[in-house]
């Protein structure tokens, strides 16, 4: 899985609005076939400041989304809104989807042979 963090500076004027100024981009990615998810967060220590998380099945589905035609509209229509290039953090991650935190387990939740990290055995 192709793991992505990526932190945007959006101009104090488009702030408030950044959800619906994203949100075509944020629809038409969601759908994609190997999107697994795509999901925004703003910070509560500055309100100027979004967090995209987001993580694709595979190299295959990271080059289409970054080939694609919503892609190449962002490229165009987002940037205008931000007050400086966004910094990313990127991993190809060997696992399928979000682990269980074990260090803040739930009392109480079967955990099914999950280890330390909350991954499987052998994953």
């Amino acid at each position: 899985m192709i793991f992505i963090t990526a932190k945007f500076r959006v101009r104090p004027e488009h702030a408030d609005r950044w959800p619906e100024i994203a949100a075509d981009f944020t629809r038409a990615t969601r759908a994609e076939p190997g999107c697994l998810w795509f999901d925004w967060s703003r910070s509560v220590a500055d309100p100027t400041e979004y967090v995209l998380v987001e993580a694709f099945r595979d190299d295959e589905a990271g080059a289409a989304h970054v080939q694609s035609a919503h892609f190449k509209a962002a490229q165009q229509t987002l940037p205008p809104h931000l007050a400086e290039t966004p910094r990313i953090v990127h991993m190809n991650v060997p696992q399928h989807d979000w682990s269980l935190l074990g260090e803040m387990a739930v009392p109480g939740q079967e955990w099914q042979g999950l280890g330390r990290s909350g991954e499987r055995a052998g994953q």
